[in-house]
């Protein structure tokens, strides 16, 4: 195991839950209000692995910006996953907070204006993409706010994760049916995760207050990503990264 911190981080209904290593010290979790909260708190060195799309092109082909295409084609019945993300004009089309119903529809009939616009062939945002667009806008802002950061925050996939862990094996259960958690799924996980190094009396733990028993999950599998990441283990997808119009890196590391 690497002498460094290693950090596992997903988006959650309370901001940020972090699964995270210190060195010389256990596993611990927490759900941060803001990502640089998370941050602040870490070591110089931390290295971070963050299930958010980091680096926004300016205009995306089939299949979104390219890393997606490239890991959905290796997870089989869980592709479905990784959903596409659009252009910078799309995520940035509406940045404020959503005060009733019709302006969150407006908002997205908006963004997705801009992404028809940005993209070939056409295409909207999907309801999860958008879901999700704040959160890309925090940690986008914080890394072109901190480019000292862009070279030990990485951006992974928790299924393209779980494949990596299990020699390259998508999940065969799902994590969730029909938006409800999937028992089956989430205890395939667990156990995987245990097997490669989480405790699993941690794993049965209740997630931290702000965050679902899935987020807990996904965070836990980015931290050994970083862990990997921070030993020069890890592989990016494409490998080299590529770079956006800000110097952001676009890839999906596993």
């Amino acid at each position: 195991m690497s002498g460094r911190a290693v950090v596992g981080v997903d988006g959650c209904k309370g901001g940020w839950i972090a699964v995270f290593r210190l060195p010389g010290a256990g596993v611990e979790a927490r759900v941060f209000a803001r990502i640089a909260d998370l941050v602040d708190l870490l070591p110089a060195d931390a290295a971070i692995a963050v299930d958010m799309p980091i680096g926004l092109p300016e205009r995306t082909g089939h299949g979104g910006r390219g890393p997606e295409a490239l890991v959905r084609r290796l997870l089989g019945p869980r592709q479905s996953s990784v959903f596409s993300i659009p252009s910078r004009a799309a995520v940035y089309a509406v940045e404020e907070e959503f005060t009733s119903v019709e302006r969150w529809y407006e908002a997205h009939r908006l963004a997705s204006a801009a992404a028809r616009a940005t993209s070939e062939p056409p295409r909207a945002v999907s309801i999860q993409a958008f879901g999700i667009f704040s959160r890309i806008r925090e940690l986008d802002g914080l890394l072109r706010a901190r480019p000292d950061l862009q070279a030990r925050i990485v951006e992974s996939h928790p299924e393209a994760a779980f494949w990596r862990l299990a020699g390259g094996q998508a999940m065969a259960t799902p994590k969730k049916v029909k938006g409800q958690v999937n028992p089956a799924g989430m205890e395939e996980r667990r156990a995987l995760l245990a097997s490669c190094g989480h405790d699993r009396a941690f794993l049965d733990r209740p997630p931290p207050r702000g965050a679902a028993a899935d987020d807990f999950l996904d965070a836990a599998a980015m931290m050994l990503v970083a862990e990997r990441f921070s030993r020069g283990a890890a592989v990016s997808f494409p490998d080299p990264p590529g770079r956006d119009a800000h110097g952001l890196p676009i890839a999906i590391w596993t």
